[in-house]
């Protein structure tokens, strides 16, 4: 089983090479430790280490214009291997991709994602653009 936390360089050099300056949504898939994996060897649950995150790097987070739109968390994989499994769902908003990338660029912010990595087991992080709203599933 492959587990994600950081984003590849190549997926990254994607990212940038997509345009920055029209608002973007994140959609987050996170699945945490049991306990987390400091370095330091510091003692936490996975979801008190992703709360000490969200603490420290709340700042930065709307600075930048970053908001959540929403957060759920998830109960039943209806479509997709059962075996997958996730803690915590959630949709960031942000004013444009610069705004992400000025972000996780952000010398508080590369301090404050210590937490992120130390809490997590496994993730998703997915880049969308907003399709506007209507009557059916395809727009």
């Amino acid at each position: 089983m492959s587990n994600y936390i950081d984003p590849e360089r190549d997926q990254f050099e994607a990212f940038k090479r997509l345009p920055r300056d029209k608002p973007i949504m994140m959609l987050n898939l996170l699945r945490f430790r049991d306990k987390a994996a400091y370095d330091d060897g510091r003692k936490s649950t996975g979801a008190e280490a992703y709360g000490a995150y969200g603490r420290e790097s709340a700042s930065v987070f709307r600075r930048v214009g970053g908001e959540i739109v929403w957060r759920g968390t998830p109960e039943v994989m209806l479509i997709g291997p059962g075996e997958k499994q996730w803690d915590l769902a959630f949709v960031a908003r942000y004013p444009t991709a610069g705004a992400f990338l000025e972000m996780v660029t952000d010398p508080d912010y590369q301090v404050a994602v210590k937490h992120r990595q130390a809490a997590v087991l496994d993730s998703r992080l997915i880049r969308m653009t907003e399709a506007g709203e209507g009557d059916g599933f395809a727009g």
